[in-house]
């Protein structure tokens, strides 16, 4: 006789957070496609230094749909958190002003997630991304019950080094060749923070 199927994972809920001067943290929407792409395409410079190469089809609207998509259905797995930084509310601002998205949500003796964040260039310095890091911080605490964040930059990245120390983050070493960037292998330092004495689940 087969084993019953496990039941599906649920996701844990992500209510919309306001930021101060009028952002708003949010899960991503298949909705988000076009202005999604609208802000990749307004930040490829800005961004290059710092990602990865991406296909051609990244940056069409098509492309972004089945980003998003994928995003979500990790979501409801239990293994990614996307948010988009929602800008409606922000006067004269552009529909997304950035994301931030926590991957690879390890459950067991590890509980532990990576973040990653990114913030449009005409915003940059104006605190956002610390205040969405925060958020996400307690998120990860009280709704997901993480015992650990983890983040990477790379060695010149001081703006966003300055943002995960801000936020508690330490810096715990650096790892040669970490990732593909801009077309080469690039060294990051590696930073975490310890969110609590979480006993692991069963």
């Amino acid at each position: 006789m087969s084993e019953p199927d496990a039941p599906a994972p649920v996701p844990v809920p992500v209510p919309d957070a306001p930021l101060p001067g009028g952002a708003v943290m949010r899960l991503v929407r298949p909705g988000d496609a076009p202005a999604l792409l609208a802000a990749y395409r307004r930040n490829a410079d800005h961004l290059a230094p710092t990602e990865p190469r991406r296909g051609e089809r990244f940056a069409t609207l098509e492309g972004q749909a089945e980003r998003i998509a994928g995003q979500l259905r990790e979501w409801e797995a239990g293994r990614t958190v996307p948010w988009v930084l929602d800008g409606s509310g922000v006067p004269g601002a552009h529909p997304v002003l950035g994301t931030l998205t926590f991957t690879g949500i390890v459950r067991g003796p590890l509980l532990s997630a990576s973040v990653g964040y990114w913030v449009d260039r005409e915003h940059t310095g104006r605190g956002l991304a610390g205040q969405a890091l925060a958020h996400a911080v307690a998120y990860a605490r009280d709704a997901l019950g993480l015992h650990r964040l983890e983040a990477g930059t790379l060695l010149d990245n001081t703006a966003s080094q300055r943002v995960l120390l801000r936020a508690g983050f330490t810096w715990y070493g650096t790892a040669p060749d970490y990732l593909h960037i801009a077309g080469a292998w690039r060294d990051h330092h590696r930073y975490q923070l310890i969110l609590g004495e979480v006993e692991p689940r069963p």
